[in-house]
């Protein structure tokens, strides 16, 4: 049997505000849509689903999220998730310039939890808190061959 991952599904408060986050940083939408019926009803185990929602993807191809911004039933808000909880982590890019993906972090609001960190003189990496909580890593390559 083969598999690989397609994409990873991040539920959002506002789906317009994530998006224009993503992109910014570099992804590229590749669909939206509206959702709802049985169909989703059986696909995500929720009664009367509704939801609009974002296909995002790396420029490269390779990597994507989904983005789903509940309409019914209504989205439950939940505290962010820490980096040490068991469950879903965060969501990790490469970046060829950290400071300027930081800077774009921070035109929407969002910040490194404590700053940039130098991992041996091979990355400068950091975790900052996106659109709807969503924690995202940031790294760059330093040692580039």
């Amino acid at each position: 049997m083969a598999i690989r991952l397609d994409n990873v599904g991040i539920a959002v408060r506002d789906l317009e505000a994530t998006i224009s986050f993503f992109t910014d940083l570099g992804l590229e939408v590749v669909g939206r849509d509206t959702v709802s019926g049985e169909w989703t009803d059986t696909a995500v185990g929720l009664d009367g689903n509704h939801a609009k929602i974002a296909l995002l993807q790396t420029p490269d191809g390779h990597g994507k999220l989904e983005l789903f911004e509940y309409l019914h039933p209504d989205a439950i808000e939940t505290e962010p998730t820490l980096p040490n909880q068991i469950g879903m982590h965060r969501v990790a890019f490469a970046v060829d310039d950290i400071d300027a993906a930081l800077a774009i972090a921070a035109s929407h609001g969002c910040y490194p939890l404590r700053g940039v960190a130098n991992y041996q003189d091979v990355y400068k990496l950091t975790y900052l808190r996106g659109p709807s909580g969503i924690l995202v890593m940031l790294a760059e390559e330093l040692q580039r061959d």
